[in-house]
């Protein structure tokens, strides 16, 4: 199966593009360093579980499911951009690219219209993607807060997309479910334990002579 067959490819960017699950954790352990060490643990299994769910979401499931406390909006948007702030820092080195994937967007045809709906936070990614350089291969970077279904949706509207010219590339449960709400293919990547979800799982991102070839166990 060629990903060059669709018009659209839509990537997540954590665990797809970049190898930041590493520094995701760090990031966490630092701007939750007052908290008890069991309510952390707590959190970063929670966010080892959900991947693709923004921090967000994760902050305010540590208040309300771990702590059994509210927190207002104020507060997630703090721990939130203290977040950000650890991240821009760790995050823009070109080493922390995964080599088959940046190779891939690379040789795409420009025929083909790329675009990222992460989880991440939206200002952050597009910091990081310029920094990495690599931002000039997507028409649009989006991200978090907006939940990623609703980014997806938000996209197709927005560029007029066709959702059976469409795929979307990702590694977590959350990436599987922003596709299928809104009717696009989805393909696993670089996460064994989401083999069985979607259309087909990419084992390994190729370039075969002049085409765009990915490897995909049907599933």
């Amino acid at each position: 199966m060629r990903l060059t067959n669709f018009t659209y490819i839509l990537w997540d960017f954590d665990g797809v593009i970049i190898d930041s699950n590493p520094a995701r954790v760090l990031g966490f352990e630092s701007v939750l360093s007052e908290f008890p060490k069991k309510e952390v643990e707590q959190l970063l299994e929670f966010h080892s579980q959900n991947g693709g769910l923004s921090r967000y979401v994760k902050f305010r499931y540590l208040y309300e499911q771990i702590r059994n406390e509210s927190v207002s909006d104020d507060r997630i948007n703090e721990l939130a951009s203290n977040f950000s702030r650890i991240m821009k820092d760790i995050l823009c080195k070109p080493e922390l690219l995964i080599e088959d994937t940046v190779d891939f967007i690379r040789s795409v045809p420009k025929k083909i219209k790329m675009h990222i709906v992460s989880g991440s936070d939206g200002e952050e990614l597009r910091y990081l993607c310029s920094k990495l350089e690599i931002d000039s291969y997507f028409e649009i970077i989006s991200g978090s807060p907006t939940p990623k279904t609703e980014l997806v949706k938000n996209l197709i509207f927005a560029k007029k997309i066709d959702p059976r010219q469409s795929c979307l590339i990702g590694d977590a449960g959350n990436d599987f479910d922003a596709a299928y709400r809104n009717g696009i293919v989805f393909f696993g990547y670089n996460n064994p334990s989401i083999k069985h979800l979607g259309n087909g799982y990419i084992e390994k991102l190729n370039l075969w002579g002049k085409s765009q070839i990915v490897n995909i166990r049907e599933v």
